[in-house]
This record gives structure tokens, C-alpha cells and sequence, in this order.
């Protein structure tokens, strides 16, 4: 018998889990969905435009980092995100206005530097 090793994460480690999450575009945008609802990985590769082997290595990147989880639904998985604060806090950091330096960012968020 398997056991799936777990370990609880606070401050500075969610952060940076999150951080990684949502560095990548096609991550993001899944949490936004997510925010929204459950959703089974076909209609979030369809939604999204990516392949359904894309959707399905970012969703095991995204239950990695502990983000997302699978719920099964029949024979097929639903995901929706580990905990509903996820939600509230992907609201209030898309609702952010930065100032940025084009000299130091580029416009999908990577330093130039």
C-alpha cells in the first residue's frame, strides 16, 4: 500500500506556492475559472484553448502545489480550488492597479533584468 506524503504549509511557503501557481499565464487563468466553479479538466481545455495533456500536467502542478483538488464525480474528476479563501484572494489581487517599470517587466510579468 502507497501513502501520499502531506505536509501543511503557512505564510511565507503559501506565498511562494502561489507565487509559482499563478507565474505561469495558462495557471492563472485556470484558478480564475476555478474561482468560479468546479469544472471537469475537458471543458477547462476547451474554455482555455489549450490540449487536454497541457490541462492535465498544470492541474497536477496546481494540486501539487496544493491550490486545486480532484474530486471524482462518477468516472470522471471534477476540480475546484483547495479552499474558497483562494477564490476571494485571486478577487482582490486581479482588482489590483500596479505602476510598473516597462524597462524592468515585461507585460506577461517577466523581469528583464
Amino acid at each position: 500500500m502507497y501513502f501520499l506524503s502531506m505536509e501543511t504549509l503557512t505564510h511565507a511557503p503559501v506565498l511562494a506556492r502561489f507565487g509559482y501557481a499563478v507565474s505561469d499565464p495558462t495557471r492563472a487563468r485556470i484558478l480564475l475559472a476555478l474561482a468560479e466553479e468546479p469544472a471537469y479538466p475537458s471543458e477547462l481545455a476547451e474554455s482555455l484553448g489549450v490540449s487536454r495533456q497541457s490541462m492535465s500536467n498544470h492541474l497536477s502542478c496546481l494540486r501539487g502545489c496544493g491550490l486545486v483538488v480532484a474530486v471524482p464525480d462518477g468516472r470522471r474528476t471534477t476540480y475546484e480550488l483547495a479552499d474558497a479563501r483562494l477564490g476571494h484572494a485571486l478577487q482582490d489581487l486581479i482588482g489590483v492597479v500596479l505602476a510598473v517599470d516597462p524597462d524592468c517587466c515585461a507585460p506577461d510579468g517577466k523581469c528583464l533584468a
